[in-house]
Order: C-alpha cells, then sequence, then structure tokens
C-alpha cells in the first residue's frame, strides 16, 4: 500500500471515529440507535436496490446505446442513482409532519432542485459522449496510414 493511500485511510478513520465519538456524547441513546439504523439502511439500499438496478441497466444500456455513450451513460446513471437515494427524505417530505408549526423544515421545492439536478447530470452526459464520438471519428484508427 502505498503512503498516500496508508495516510489518507489513517485520516478517514480519525474522522469517523471522530464523528462516532460526537455522536455518542451528545445525542441520546435511542438517536444514536436510529443513525445506525439509517446508516445500516443506506448500505442495504446501496447494495441491494442501486446495484442490481445498475447491472440490470448496464444489460440494457449494452443493447441500446451506442458503444460510444455507454460509459458515459451508466456513470450518469450511478450520481443520479446515488444522489436520489441520498435525496429521498426530502423528495418524500419526510420529517415535515414531525413539527407543522415549523416553516423552516423542508422549506423549498426539492422536486424542481432535483429535476434541475437531473437535467445537469444528463447534459454532462450528453455532452460527453459527443466529445467522446467526436473524438473516436477524429483519430485514425488500427490498420489506416496517414496521408
Amino acid at each position: 500500500m502505498s503512503p498516500a493511500r496508508f495516510f489518507l485511510g489513517g485520516v478517514g478513520a480519525l474522522v469517523l471515529a471522530y464523528g462516532g465519538w460526537l455522536l455518542w456524547s451528545r445525542r441520546e441513546p435511542a438517536d444514536v440507535l436510529d443513525a445506525a439504523v439509517w446508516a445500516g439502511g443506506a448500505v442495504l439500499l446501496h447494495d441491494v436496490v442501486l446495484s442490481v438496478a445498475l447491472l440490470v441497466l448496464g444489460l440494457v444500456v449494452a443493447g441500446l446505446v451506442p458503444r460510444v455513450a455507454r460509459g458515459p451513460v451508466v456513470a450518469g446513471a450511478v450520481v443520479l442513482g446515488s444522489l436520489t437515494l441520498v435525496a429521498v427524505p426530502v423528495l418524500g417530505g419526510f420529517g415535515r409532519e414531525t413539527d407543522p408549526t415549523n416553516e423552516t423544515l423542508l422549506d423549498r421545492d426539492y422536486t424542481a432542485g432535483w429535476l434541475v439536478l437531473a437535467g445537469i447530470v444528463v447534459a454532462v452526459v450528453l455532452v460527453w459522449s459527443l466529445l467522446r464520438a467526436r473524438r473516436d471519428h477524429h483519430q485514425p484508427h488500427s490498420g489506416d496510414t496517414p496521408t
């Protein structure tokens, strides 16, 4: 293992330990349990739902999308899928019923924000695919002789 990876891994472990200590020392045990359940649920959603969905998407993409766009489309799906899973609580309005008199809870149009984000991801995928197609079109292919 390179020294940089070892160092970054150590920093990550220290930050994780500090966050865990903050959670444990400043919250009630029930809150710590809720956080653990939430984190475990996120791992399950990622490993069971998102991974399987991406495998299926990869199979579909391989048959429908031109070869040059396959990488960008799958990368865009990973980004948008992950961000969508993180956004589920605000998109669903979870927490709003906790205190209906608190106008600062979920005070934005999160659906519109997600749609803007999805549009940006789609735009990046399209531009990336077009740039790859252009690059591949202008590169000499193996066996071609320059004139």
